[in-house]
């Protein structure tokens, strides 16, 4: 049985990779998104976008990037919780993420540990299975 949905927004075909492996051998199913852009079309064109427990977002995307596309992930799925993964996260970028109600912000290289830690709280804290259809 999965432990959730996640989906994995980010330009780096290798981060995507590590992250959906990571992912996976955890439980949790993963979708993946090379950018904002194609993250949303995921979400949209997905068979049940409220079993989506958790987005794990990249900041700097060609089309368009994370600062763009978490206020727009959460205005349209307030249910999903947004984890950043970012090699660029400045204390000013991290304070806007914050108010966005973004739920973690991770620093690349992934940290397994780090990453799985983060996801498990997401989906522990259980906001998600309210909206799951």
């Amino acid at each position: 049985m999965s432990q959730g949905r996640v989906l994995v927004v980010d330009d780096e075909v290798e981060v995507r990779k590590s992250v959906r492996l990571i992912l996976s051998k955890a439980g949790y199913d993963v979708v993946e998104a090379e950018d904002g852009e194609s993250g949303v079309r995921a979400i949209k064109r997905g068979d049940n976008p409220f079993a989506l427990g958790a987005i794990v977002c990249d900041l700097n995307m060609p089309k368009m990037g994370g600062m763009e596309a978490i206020p727009y992930f959460r205005s349209q799925f307030p249910h999903a919780s947004v984890v950043v993964l970012s090699g660029e996260v400045t204390s000013e970028r991290a304070r806007v993420l914050l108010k966005q109600g973004v739920s973690d912000i991770l620093q690349k290289p992934i940290n397994q540990a780090t990453l799985l830690a983060a996801i498990k709280k997401v989906f522990d804290a259980g906001e998600w299975k309210d909206n799951k259809s």
